[in-house]
């Protein structure tokens, strides 16, 4: 007795002691070490039990005093963490495969979901996916260990127990000494572990129970999960996220998606373990200094950027891949349609942080073209890509939570409702524009499910014209007139022109000429800036959507020759090749029949032509450099400034009256047989063939086209004109004798 009270650690040793000494056996060295890891989660917890029971084995000829000898040095520890515990789980992890008795399979489950040297303390999410892993890893090991032809280890099992009577056994340490929650941990890494990857290792019938245990289990929890989700809502997210697609339908449909559908946006978006609501993003710009030659430095070894690692790391963060698909599966299943409403008020206050944040930081103050001029080496090649591309997975699981939400939306009666569907329409709107500053960076159309949510959203929207005004009001340009300086400014009004184009036709006149064209206008007159290309092509493509709508014909008058003006004097500098001629090719077909602009200006389409016939005779026949960041923009052939405009009158010929067609089919193909670079010329040639054959024009235009192709000439002019020009000679050339020149060829007919 004196002995135990000299040391609490001798104390343990002597509960160890007194269960060896009541069944007087020699135990096996599986059986006597898990007694002692058992022990030790309560030393080193701080935490005396009593002597536990354990079911012995045969006899393997080792006796348990090495066993407490090896445990009496070591020296009592005076404090505890989970670090401390564990160096264990390993241990632990070893002898939930090797024991082949289900009593003490159950004492060291229930030890490892209940020992307070691992959960007497705060617990974070790496703390569970290491409980999760003993389970797991255990049952992987012991599929493998039955499935192996191998010779049996030493002192390992002498007896191979079923996996119902493992599986049991295991699961029986689940019990009430223990919360819920953790009772998760358990069931999932079982299941993962024999079920995942395609193992397949468990019969049907133990398989169906194990699958029922867990989702009893998460439901059960998520019951105790009060408003603001702790560790608990977040271990079972985590667990469900891992284990969802070994779930069968029966056992999802038992789950509450309306507990669990909080429960993992909260984890996900808004707590410590995940992506911390966005706050991350601001505490880089205490770490971005600058560097020698002008530019910035976010270093890898900065504080900072092992944050951003961190949060990358965490179990959420890393997953949130398949977290977004079990969101999104959860929207789908949610009875309460007010829940729905609640995850996007929790997505929009996410996305808004995001971008603050943003904003904040000097990193936004570069624009992405300018990146390799005002960045370090190290911070464009290390520290910016790995925060891209957990920004870009932000994106793509909103993206995909949205998508979600509209489909509910659209098939759900509640949710399609007058009182909801058109401001969900625009808080998903919202949100996208609050993550622009991500999404443009990768295109347009780089998630087809991003183009899914911004249409559906808009077509919602669309059929409320009050409610779209007032939108767009929210989301105009902070200084009308003006070209913002900052990046994120102009991403946002880039942002604002390509969703403004889709409203025109349900807006006023005059509400689009307030909105649009003087949002619009300042890029159409700006100077020359490759830079800011994309969002003069918005700026151009928005102004002739607004033009071509029908009611809209007095302001097309009143603003068109001022668009026109600008169109040109942009022009290859400010504007692509192929945004000009599209640009130009809709300004005809405003002017053109049967707009209600031809009416009264029937002479302005000719007008136009003339002026890029004029254009294109004296412009430059240089190649223009490929422009846009777009690559597959710069994979077309090269044309010059002459090429580009012959095209644009080419794409125009099928928008005119016959009357006027007439006149300028031989002007079209004058203009070709000025082109001195044979492969531009002949990209002219086909796009001439084109309009004339493709199907462009009606019926009547068609039938003039092929009277001049056949019996006026313009086959020859066409195929045939430049050749002739290039191999003619002047008058005193070479005759053959007798011949008779200079006399003008007479017509046939």
């Amino acid at each position: 007795m004196a002995r135990k009270q000299r040391s609490s650690h001798f104390g343990h040793k002597c509960i160890v002691l007194h269960a060896y000494q009541q069944k007087r056996q020699v135990w096996r060295p599986s059986e006597m070490t898990m007694l002692v890891c058992t022990v030790w989660f309560c030393v080193i917890g701080q935490h005396c039990v009593t002597p536990p029971y354990l079911a012995l084995e045969p006899d393997l000829g080792f006796s348990a005093v090495d066993h407490l000898n090896s445990l009496g040095d070591v020296e009592p520890l005076a404090t505890s963490s989970f670090q401390d515990a564990a160096s264990l789980l390993p241990t632990a992890t070893s002898f939930l495969s090797m024991l082949g008795n289900p009593l003490n399979l159950t004492l060291l489950s229930s030890q490892l979901l209940t020992a307070p040297s691992l959960w007497s303390h705060p617990v974070d999410l790496q703390s569970c996916r290491k409980i999760l892993s003993v389970f797991n890893t255990a049952a992987i090991a012991v599929l493998q260990n039955d499935t192996t032809d191998e010779p049996r280890i030493p002192y390992g099992r002498n007896r191979k127990i079923e996996y119902e009577a493992w599986v049991k056994a295991v699961a029986e340490g689940a019990d009430d000494k223990s919360p819920r929650w953790r009772h998760t941990l358990l069931l999932g890494g079982i299941l993962m572990g024999f079920e995942g990857q395609n193992r397949r290792g468990l019969p049907r019938h133990i398989r169906v129970k194990l699958e029922s245990a867990l989702a009893r289990a998460a439901q059960l929890a998520l019951e105790e999960v009060g408003p603001e989700t702790g560790v608990d809502g977040q271990c079972i997210t985590m667990v469900l996220n891992y284990t969802f697609e070994l779930l069968s339908d029966l056992e999802r449909s038992k789950l509450d998606y309306d507990r669990l559908l909080p429960a993992m946006i909260q984890s996900a978006y808004l707590s410590s373990e995940g992506l911390e609501g966005g706050y991350f993003l601001g505490s880089i710009d205490q770490d971005v200094v600058e560097a020698p030659g002008k530019q910035f430095r976010w270093s890898s070894n900065s504080p900072t950027f092992g944050i951003v690692s961190a949060v990358a790391a965490r179990p959420l963060v890393s997953t949130l891949g398949p977290l977004s698909r079990l969101i999104a599966h959860s929207v789908d299943n949610v009875r309460d349609p007010r829940i729905v409403a609640q995850t996007v008020d929790y997505l929009a206050g996410f996305v808004r942080t995001l971008m603050v944040q943003w904003r904040q930081n000097k990193l936004s103050e570069i624009d992405v073209a300018e990146e390799a001029e005002f960045l370090d080496a190290e911070s464009r090649e290390i520290t910016l890509p790995a925060l891209w591309k957990m920004l870009r997975n932000c994106l793509y699981s909103v993206v995909i939570t949205l998508r979600a939400v509209l489909g509910r939306t659209i098939n759900d009666p509640a949710l399609a409702a007058n009182s909801s569907a058109p401001y969900l329409s625009i808080q998903c709107l919202h949100i996208l524009r609050n993550m622009y500053f991500i999404s443009s960076r990768l295109g347009q159309n780089a998630s087809s499910q991003q183009t899914f949510v911004l249409l559906a959203a808009i077509d919602i929207l669309s059929q409320y014209p009050v409610l779209a005004e007032n939108f767009l009001r929210s989301i105009k340009p902070s200084d009308i007139g003006q070209i913002p300086a900052h990046p994120v400014e102009r991403c946002l009004d880039l942002f604002f022109l390509n969703v403004a184009e889709h409203f025109p036709l349900v807006i006023s006149s005059e509400t689009s000429e307030e909105l649009l064209l003087s949002a619009a206008f300042p890029y159409l007159a700006a100077g020359a800036n490759s830079l800011l290309l994309e969002i003069f092509e918005a700026a151009h493509s928005l102004v002739l959507v607004v033009f071509a709508i029908p009611h809209n014909s007095e302001l097309a008058t009143k603003h068109l020759p001022f668009y026109i003006e600008n169109l040109f004097a942009v022009f290859p500098n400010n504007l692509s090749a192929r945004q000009f001629r599209l640009a130009f090719k809709t300004v005809i077909q405003i002017t053109a029949p049967p707009s209600p602009l031809a009416n009264t200006q029937p002479l302005l389409p000719s007008i136009l032509l003339e002026v890029v016939h004029d254009r294109a005779l004296n412009a430059s026949s240089t190649p223009l450099p490929p422009q846009g960041p777009n690559p597959d923009m710069s994979q077309s052939p090269p044309v010059s400034e002459q090429a580009v405009l012959t095209l644009a009158l080419l794409d125009s010929l099928s928008f005119l009256r016959v009357e006027d067609l007439k006149e300028w089919l031989p002007l079209a193909a004058q203009l070709i047989n000025t082109i001195s670079d044979r492969n531009m010329r002949h990209a002219c040639i086909d796009r001439f063939w084109e309009a004339l054959a493709g199907g462009e024009m009606d019926v009547d235009r068609s039938h003039c086209c092929v009277t001049w192709w056949s019996t006026e000439g313009g086959r020859e002019l066409v195929l045939f004109g430049a050749e002739t020009a290039e191999n003619e000679s002047d008058e005193s050339g070479p005759y053959m004798s007798g011949a008779v020149g200079g006399v003008a060829p007479e017509s046939k007919l």
